[in-house]
């Protein structure tokens, strides 16, 4: 299959006219945690005879959690914002504001929301693993009880100073109080308030509950009127909120890192409200997303170490002639090669020549899904969700639409460009399956990108031997013995061990720590279980693959004794084959040579010779030589 990768090949000023996913994925995300310090939180839990119980208390593995998630994401996504804000402290502190003079009673800005660097990493991690002083003296709970309301207005103020145009802004509350104000019905009422301007403001609330022994953490006591929740959410997941239980044998800190991590990652669509044509005058808009895009490290940048503190470099191009003359933007013009001769073009005919008609998805038809090979697969699918917000009505007819591919069996084919000067392509639309067997993604429709007919080669591939089938079937045993978990395979479970090794050395290498040994591999097979369930059956094909392999080598044996026996015949010598005289090519073999492809099989000499006779130059290399021959052949035949 072809596939040029033209988008990794463009010019810079190329790639501004175009964007693709990667610049919806490092939109910036600003997460602040909100962690209640209280008697309950403070207070270690019961020691058990578990070598994995907690240790720690909810607070310490609170700001453990957020210290991990700060080093993770300082060098995965360093644009991003994070803040930690401790309510129910007997001192506040906002900003600047002094510990005994602050605006908002029992809040205190341990990290004021802003870029990690190394510095509050390293800070942040003396303060928990150290247990330091200064941290005690702000841990002390207050007497009073906090008002949720001037916690969410506090917040409120934070968001809106310091991540104002983020895309993404999320507050993190991490508590284990299912009902801060019981029997106090107006400072119920005001937290609802201060949490519908935070929802109207765009920030979204994420709970972290924690719970202890047999009581569950009641969301209808309090927090059902905190957490808002959008029907038409943009990937339809599901809301459902994780309690991190406390002394199950499972650590608080590993809990919470887990339930973190599944939702520090916002919701980015490939792109918005895109116009679906499925028939004329029936148009209704839909969200892209790509639920799976590979990772890489960030690139390198180039840094100036001539002053106190390193600084960033920025690179700038010259262009310049034969003459080291620096040659101005104007005087630079884009061309293509066409029949040995450049054809320039200006910027707007550039532009024009790109665009294909308007972003959109239009369907062309329909066909049997069975009718789709599995080689048919160019490139990532994108998952497409409706949206009420372009047009109103969009979700009924998209679900309409869902259900009867589903029930016939049959995908439409769509013309699709993702955006403007993108260039179009083919697409079959597939329904998903039932929401139940794909958790992570909801009922809805997949883009599958087509090849054209200019991207499919011919391969020839010679059929290599067949093993016995005795041989199969040893293998058969092997094989189902070495089966995932549910034979299924789980990304979750398996991080990309060069990307986290790369991650590692960056972290221990900004923070002054020492360099691990050797990277944590999850992926390096487990040889000791493989050999309890596959030993006797490894074994026995070994045997039986030595037992055939003599046999082979027996009949190899006997086959050259006979060929040794009788007289072989003479190799006859090949006669030379008869030069033909190029030169004397007519315009019509030449036509049929160029178009097969066959001329570039002419040595030097023989091309020389067809120049010749036909009154054109035959000075130059052997490329120079083919392009007057098709030049010739261009405009005279």
């Amino acid at each position: 299959m072809a596939w040029g990768g033209d988008e990794e090949r463009r010019s810079e000023e190329e790639q501004e006219d175009e964007i693709d996913e990667a610049d919806y994925k490092t939109q910036k995300d600003a997460v602040l945690f909100a962690i209640d310090v209280s008697d309950s939180m403070l207070r270690p839990p019961p020691a058990g005879d578990q070598k994995k119980a907690d240790k720690d208390s909810a607070v310490s593995a609170a700001l453990k959690c957020a210290n991990q998630i700060m080093q993770q994401r300082i060098i995965s996504q360093p644009k991003d914002m994070m803040g930690i804000l401790l309510f129910g402290t007997e001192s506040s502190k906002f900003r600047s504001d002094s510990k005994s003079n602050s605006g908002y009673p029992h809040c205190y800005l341990l990290t004021d929301l802003d870029v990690p660097g190394a510095e509050d990493v390293k800070r942040l991690k003396s303060m928990v693993e150290e247990e330091e002083e200064e941290l005690d003296e702000i841990l002390v709970p207050s007497k009073e009880q906090v008002l949720m309301s001037n916690v969410l207005f506090c917040a409120n103020q934070i968001f809106t100073t310091n991540a104002a145009n983020f895309g993404s802004r999320r507050l993190f509350i991490i508590t284990d109080n299912d009902n801060p104000h019981s029997g106090d019905k107006n400072a119920k009422s005001s937290a609802a308030v201060r949490a519908k301007d935070l929802y109207d403001l765009g920030v979204v609330i994420e709970l972290f509950p924690i719970s202890r022994g047999d009581k569950k953490f009641d969301l209808s006591k309090f927090y059902d009127d905190i957490i808002y929740r959008n029907p038409t959410a943009e990937s339809g997941l599901s809301d459902a909120v994780n309690t991190s239980k406390s002394g199950d044998g499972l650590t608080l800190l590993n809990s919470l890192i887990s339930n973190i991590n599944s939702k520090q990652t916002p919701k980015r669509s490939y792109f918005s409200n895109l116009p679906f044509e499925l028939a004329p005058g029936l148009t209704i808009s839909v969200k892209g997303y790509i639920p799976l895009h590979r990772q890489t490290p960030a690139r390198t940048c180039y840094v100036w170490s001539g002053g106190e503190e390193f600084q960033l470099a920025q690179s700038e191009t010259t262009k310049i002639d034969d003459t080291t003359r620096t040659v101005e933007k104007s005087e630079v013009k884009k061309a293509y090669k066409f029949g040995g001769e450049y054809i320039y073009f200006n910027p707007e005919e550039i532009k024009s020549l790109k665009h294909m008609g308007d972003k959109g998805l239009r369907v062309i038809g329909f066909k049997p899904r069975s009718l789709l090979p599995l080689w048919a697969s160019v490139k990532k699918s994108i998952f497409i969700f409706p949206s009420e917000e372009g047009y109103v009505g969009s979700t009924r007819v998209f679900s309409a639409l869902w259900q009867k591919l589903l029930k016939s069996d049959k995908m439409g084919l769509g013309w699709f460009v993702a955006r403007e000067n993108a260039n179009p392509i083919l697409v079959g639309i597939l329904p998903s399956q039932n929401p139940d067997e794909t958790h992570f993604l909801p009922a809805g429709l997949w883009l599958y990108p087509l090849p054209f007919a200019d991207d499919v080669r011919s391969v020839d591939l010679d059929v290599g031997l067949r093993s016995p089938d005795d041989l199969t079937d040893q293998m058969r045993h092997i094989v189902q013995n070495l089966q995932l978990p549910k034979a299924m395979y789980n990304p979750a479970k398996y991080p990309n061990p060069a990307l986290q090794w790369h991650y590692k050395v960056l972290q221990t290498m900004a923070l002054g720590e020492e360099v691990p040994e050797k990277a944590d591999d999850a992926t390096v097979p487990k040889y000791r279980q493989m050999d309890k369930r596959i030993g006797g059956y490894l074994s026995e094909l070994k045997q039986s693959i030595a037992e055939n392999a003599q046999v082979f080598m027996e009949k190899r044996a006997l086959k050259r004794e006979a060929e040794d026996d009788g007289e072989r015949p003479a190799k006859r010598t090949k006669a030379p084959a008869a030069k033909k005289p190029s030169g004397s090519m007519n315009n019509a073999q030449l036509k049929a040579a160029i178009e097969q492809g066959t001329l570039k099989k002419l040595t030097v000499a023989e091309l020389k010779d067809i120049l010749v006779g036909k009154g054109v130059s035959a000075v130059g290399k052997k490329a120079d030589l083919l392009e007057k021959v098709e030049q010739w052949v261009e405009e005279n035949v």
